[in-house]
């Protein structure tokens, strides 16, 4: 992974003290709460409900055990011994105290790490593919890319006050395990006819209110083209963005507004004006940053076929491996999720143990180095599976061995109403309360891979949109009310799910998911038909007339 260098310290550490400052004269009163706000949501302070809130950087989503073990001693000297992963990837500490966050930040920057631009309106943490690097499906690794695109983009002066906040996913495979077409800018490394490497560039994607897939703008831009494609991209959206309304501000309405064809003119017309003859990124560049992500010293093994399973194996092991295991592009080496939705749990909350702890396991199993990921889980992605067994007896005894990933309980959920200032409704109550109705593995398993993902308002930080069965939080005359959505998927391809009717009180929710998956298992063609298909070949009518009927 990219390790600092001298100058990388330096601006980190000037940031920390501007910070420091900015704080003090905040508290003496010398900046007002209107001029204060910029400055700390630029360097990832809210104000929430209950507590501020500070998001720390993961860049693409990976962590060294150095730095778990320093989010582990923030969590236990500045907050309740737990923390959040998000689903940009990033770290969020719920209950710091605002007079803290300079001391908070001077120890995240002794790590390696800070909290600049996790908030405001500029370019944020740049997210990729958690496998990067270690699958067979890749053209090639896109975490490079990645930290090029946060250097560059890193207090950027031009793009320091966008129209909105502004979102860049980065994949280098053809699985799409960053939902890229769902980015201000989403980014894919490909290979034209002649080998060169390049990207497909997609722009205009997002959620929120007014959810939108992505437009491929370009079917190929040279890789050392990047930059300065992407400041052209900006410079539209920063010319033209509106800034009159936040919530038709983001660059996705822009796009829309002008129609692809002539919003593509627009950044051609300025990419040629300014960047085209000067590529702005050389092959140098490039091989440097390659240089800090290559391969660790893998053993050697001859074959990869599977080892007897130890004779004390439960079936628990056995499920973990099916679920929670997956196979790695290095012969010998597996790829291991551990998963944050154990039962009674908020999906993607970590105690100050469980990270301690994960910081020694990634030392011993994984060459020192995890990843977060957007469905709030973490990753090993270097274990030798002789080590598979040993690695889950560890793991089994912090809860983090739950074999249910991607199935309906590996649910994507944001912390809603208990915790945001911006929710209208809870979100970890539904989830707790569709948890208990599917605790059995059996018929968990029977109903294959299903997304669940629940917002606690129209902000979408959960994702709502992209799930097959998605649950969002709506305000009715000051009461929590749920609508659903059906028929989202992200990966492989990418779709936004349809509003499946009036929305449904607290009590009705779960009730409700039950009744979707009872017409799911009713109708779908076999074992094997996925809800996203069963639902494409029947529409919603039956799931709604289900859902909807007297008595729910």
């Amino acid at each position: 992974m990219y390790q600092y260098d001298e100058l990388d310290h330096e601006v980190v550490q000037n940031r920390v003290l501007q910070f420091r400052h900015q704080m003090e004269r905040y508290l003496n009163g010398d900046i007002s709460e209107e001029a204060f706000l910029p400055l700390r949501l630029q360097n990832g302070l809210y104000v929430q409900k209950h507590a501020p809130m500070l998001r720390v950087a993961v860049p693409y989503g990976m962590l060294s055990s150095t730095q778990l073990r320093m989010m582990a001693k923030i969590c236990r000297d500045y907050d309740r011994n737990y923390c959040h992963i998000t689903t940009r990837q990033n770290i969020q500490f719920n209950w710091v105290e605002l007079t803290d966050v300079p001391d908070i930040l001077d120890e995240l920057a002794s790590a390696e790490m800070h909290a600049i631009q996790t908030s405001g309106n500029c370019i944020r943490n740049t997210t990729s593919d958690p496998l990067a690097g270690v699958v067979d499906d890749e053209v090639t690794d896109p975490r490079p890319y990645c930290e090029i695109i946060r250097q560059w983009s890193t207090l950027h002066p031009e793009f320091a006050f966008l129209p909105r906040k502004f979102k860049i996913a980065v994949i280098g495979a053809e699985e799409d395990r960053a939902s890229i077409r769902l980015h201000d800018i989403g980014l894919r490394l490909v290979r034209s006819d002649s080998g060169e490497l390049g990207f497909n560039v997609w722009a205009g994607g997002g959620l929120g209110r007014t959810p939108m897939l992505g437009s491929l703008i370009r079917e190929f831009l040279p890789q050392t083209q990047l930059l300065g494609y992407l400041k052209a991209i900006l410079r539209v959206y920063n010319r033209y963005g509106r800034r009159d309304n936040k919530y038709k501000a983001r660059i996705k309405i822009l796009v829309s507004s002008l129609g692809t064809e002539e919003f593509t003119h627009q950044v051609e017309q300025e990419f040629e004006r300014n960047y085209a003859a000067d590529p702005q990124l050389s092959n140098e560049e490039i091989s440097y940053a390659q240089s800090f992500f290559s391969a660790p010293d893998y053993e050697p093994f001859e074959a990869d076929s599977d080892l007897p399973v130890p004779i004390s194996a439960p079936e628990s092991y056995h499920r973990w491996i099916e679920r929670n295991v997956r196979p790695h592009k290095q012969h010998g080496y597996r790829i291991v999720t551990l998963s944050l939705k154990y039962f009674g749990q908020a999906p993607g909350d970590i105690t100050t143990e469980q990270l301690e702890s994960i910081a020694e396991l990634a030392d011993r199993y994984s060459f020192g180095e995890v990843r977060t990921t957007q469905q709030q889980n973490i990753v090993l992605t270097d274990v030798k599976r002789t080590d598979l067994f040993n690695l889950w007896h560890e793991i089994n005894r912090l809860n983090l061995a739950t074999p249910t990933v991607g199935t309906l309980i590996d649910t994507v959920c944001c912390p809603g109403g208990d915790f945001c200032n911006l929710a209208n409704a809870r979100s970890l109550s539904v989830n707790a309360a569709i948890q208990q109705r599917f605790e059995d593995l059996d018929r968990l398993y029977a109903l294959g891979d299903l997304s669940l993902r629940i917002s606690g308002c129209i902000n979408a930080c959960a994702h709502h949109h992209i799930a097959n069965i998605g649950i969002l939080g709506v305000d009715k005359n000051g009461e929590e009310f749920y609508q659903i959505t059906l028929g989202g998927q992200t990966g492989r391809q990418s779709g936004i799910g349809k509003v499946l009717g009036p929305s449904l009180p607290h009590d009705k929710v779960a009730p409700a998911v039950e009744r979707i998956i009872e017409v799911y298992l009713e109708a779908r063609s076999s074992a094997t038909e996925t809800f996203t298909t069963t639902y494409q070949r029947l529409g919603k009518a039956p799931f709604k007339e289900r859902v909807y009927a007297t008595g729910l």
